[in-house]
């Protein structure tokens, strides 16, 4: 397996707004290839927000320092995985047809549903780090565990559930429509590695460790069933909501197993 550095910056350009330059062309194929280093860019995202953590917790109380992390986080992705989770709120909620949701989901304008998802999902994220913020490594674990493994379980869903071709029609937002062996190979690697480093620099054990896994294959599990029940298959916002479930999972998680 060879670390692609062309597709480790375009996985960069794809989930976040650093300020990454690309000056080739860039083609379907190579979305797909990238696909395989999104969690390493969560790893990016989750060591940029731990450091802005370390210092904004210098300066303000937990309360404001979690609020100012959350809307780091939301600059640093350009809220890219939360408009899909409330995109399928609003489509899954409002929509009878499939056709109907795919519709909705394509709309730019934010309905109910997704509105009040999306303020739970804040709030959620909000409260469980707010719990978990009696300690630096506790929140910097919650931040490296959440915002990897969640890429890596929603990314995996690629490789199965069949991409929903009618929602080509007239797409936005470009999405990695299938999942060679060496991506998937890669997502599980930095998975790995993460959660090695996260056994031996922190208190969480091994066994815990292991059960937010089954747990997070088991939410996997249901998204892949309610996108399945739903579509017949996946968009990209799909795989955003996706994300922005096993996130909070994570968060939920070690809230129940520290706090």
């Amino acid at each position: 397996m060879n670390l692609n550095g062309l597709q480790f910056k375009l996985a960069l350009v794809f989930l976040t707004r650093l300020p990454v330059k690309i000056h080739s062309e860039v083609e379907e194929e190579s979305i797909n290839l990238a696909s395989g280093y999104f969690a390493l860019v969560g790893l990016v995202i989750a060591l940029m927000l731990s450091a802005a953590y370390l210092v904004i917790g210098f300066i303000f109380p937990a309360e404001l320092t979690i609020l100012l992390l959350l809307a780091l986080s939301l600059m640093l992705t350009g809220a890219f995985h939360e408009d899909g989770f409330a995109d399928v709120w609003d489509g899954f909620g409002g929509g009878w047809t499939q056709r109907q949701k795919l519709e909705i989901m394509k709309d730019s304008r934010l309905g109910t549903y997704g509105a009040s998802a999306l303020v739970i999902l804040l709030l959620s994220k909000y409260i469980s780090l707010y719990l978990l913020a009696f300690g630096f490594w506790q929140v910097v674990s919650a931040l490296v565990l959440g915002h990897v493994l969640s890429r890596a379980f929603a990314t995996a869903l690629i490789g199965q559930l069949p991409y929903v071709q009618a929602d080509a029609e007239s797409k936005v937002k470009p999405v990695a429509k299938h999942l060679n062996p060496e991506s998937a190979q890669l997502l599980w690697l930095t998975s790995a590695v993460v959660l090695l480093l996260t056994w031996m620099l922190t208190p969480l054990s091994f066994y815990g460790l292991c059960g937010l896994c089954l747990v997070l294959w088991g939410v996997q599990c249901l998204c892949k069933q309610w996108f399945n029940a739903q579509l017949q298959g996946y968009t990209g916002d799909c795989l955003g909501a996706a994300q922005q479930c096993l996130e909070l999972t994570v968060y939920f998680y070690l809230v129940a197993l520290l706090a």
